[in-house]
């Protein structure tokens, strides 16, 4: 290959490289932006979500935009129980806006819709 072909190469190679990375920067840049806006650090909001739940610990957690309100959604597991406890908090005030219990099988069906979702 000669100069002038390997730099074309080179060019398109780092435009594909760049345009097929770029829906990760932008995912990125969606959550730097939610956790901008949240005046609730995620251990503030974690500590309220556990008061909730006695004995309970903390799956998993997610900062996100659910019906206008920006608000941190913790997944709580609590011993001897198989169901889940789902805890929101208001990313800005650190209310409790919502409760709700899971069951194996209400996970299973969100599981389910994410995995469809996803594909």
């Amino acid at each position: 290959m000669n100069r002038s072909h390997t730099i074309k190469f080179l060019a398109a190679l780092a435009l594909l490289t760049g345009l097929s990375a770029s829906p990760i920067w932008a995912a990125d840049e969606g959550a730097a932006s939610l956790r901008a806006e949240a005046t609730i650090t995620e251990a503030s909001a974690a500590k309220t979500a556990l008061a909730r739940v006695p004995d309970g610990s903390i799956k998993s957690s997610e900062l996100e935009r659910e019906h206008g309100k920006l608000i941190w959604s913790f997944d709580i597991a609590t011993p001897k129980s198989r169901n889940i406890a789902e805890v929101h908090v208001d990313a800005k005030t650190g209310k409790v806006l919502a409760e709700e219990t899971e069951t194996p099988r209400d996970q299973a069906a969100e599981a389910s819709t994410e995995h469809e979702v996803h594909k």
